[in-house]
């Protein structure tokens, strides 16, 4: 009877040991074919994401990329003299020290010149300068062996003279960019719901003013177990534009939001968001821009730690001692 009740106290023991360890067990490796497509998957994602930030820096800092732009002036009816020299009703930062002449009236602008200059890449003295709002884009005013560049824009029904330099300071010194770690996860699928046909939204921007921009429809995603929701833009350029803050806005991240230029959902309404090439609007580098700010609807109650992270500007050049 002991040895009965030994042997059966023992079988217990074993099956109680077997059952923890499977408890503990860890868990199996993945075959060797799903370990070949995660290594595959990882390697495709941090070589796109290196691509991708490669070309983010090669289009800031060109010679007319948003770096280098150095004013934004606004054009009110009337004949305006333009140049660097402190004799001109329109100053500029850099480039010869009379440039010439523009004339605003009725809503176009002529220009003409004190100095070589070219209009659309042909040398040229006088001509009428299209804004960005016609349909063949903005004329460019180019000066300074065409390192410099003036285009007409139209914002609230408002025009300006937009000028870059390749020379600008902010271009010259750019600091480059810092990004969050970000990852795999911030890859996240979402269901396109559209809107009803020529909807649009006012979208407020930087300079005071507001925009009515078309608003084909909202993305929604998952993130953890809450569901969010991003009204889309669409600015004509094939994809979803997403202008959001979340809680890094001014607090690792720049703090008038950032963008995402989103695929268009595929047949069945479906598309992937990738947090991770979150990038600063134009603001952030240079305070001649004209951004768009995230309608209340797109202030996500989230932390996006994926993209960009703010930028820091360089510190400005030393002064040589007098």
């Amino acid at each position: 009877m002991v040895l009965a009740r030994t042997l059966k106290y023992a079988g217990i023991v074993l099956v109680a040991g077997v059952t923890m360890a499977a408890c503990h067990r860890p868990p199996p490796k993945p075959s060797m074919d799903e370990a070949a497509r995660i290594e595959a998957a990882a390697k495709q994602y941090a070589h796109a994401q290196f691509m991708w930030r490669g070309r983010r820096v090669i289009a800031l800092t060109r010679a007319d990329g948003w770096t280098s732009l150095i004013g934004l002036h606004w054009l009110d009816p009337g004949s305006h003299r333009v140049g660097s020299s402190q004799d001109n009703g329109i100053r500029l930062a850099m480039g010869p020290a009379h440039l010439g002449l523009l004339n605003v009236r009725d809503g176009k602008v002529s220009f003409t010149a004190d100095t070589e200059v070219t209009i659309d890449g042909f040398p040229a003295r006088s001509g009428v300068l299209r804004s960005d709002h016609d349909p063949n884009g903005a004329s460019v005013l180019g000066f300074d062996g065409d390192k410099g560049q003036a285009t007409v824009i139209e914002r609230g029904g408002r025009l300006a003279l937009r000028v870059k330099h390749a020379d600008a300071d902010s271009r010259v010194h750019f600091a480059g960019l810092t990004y969050w770690i970000g990852g795999q996860d911030w890859q996240i699928p979402a269901r396109f719901i559209a809107h009803p046909a020529g909807k649009t939204l006012p979208i407020a921007n930087i300079i005071g003013s507001t925009d009515d921009i078309p608003n084909p429809g909202v993305v929604e995603f998952v993130r953890g177990d809450k569901t969010y929701r991003l009204e889309a833009l669409d600015e004509g350029e094939g994809t979803l534009f997403l202008v959001f803050a979340d809680r890094t806005s001014g607090h690792g991240s720049y703090g008038a939001g950032r963008f995402i230029d989103a695929p268009k959902p595929d047949a069945n309404g479906r598309l992937v968001i990738d947090f991770n090439q979150a990038y600063n609007p134009p603001c952030a580098f240079t305070p001649f821009a004209t951004c768009p700010l995230p309608p209340p609807e797109n202030r996500l109650d989230l932390r996006v730690e994926a993209g960009e992270k703010a930028y820091i500007k360089p510190a400005p050049p030393a002064k040589d001692a007098p």
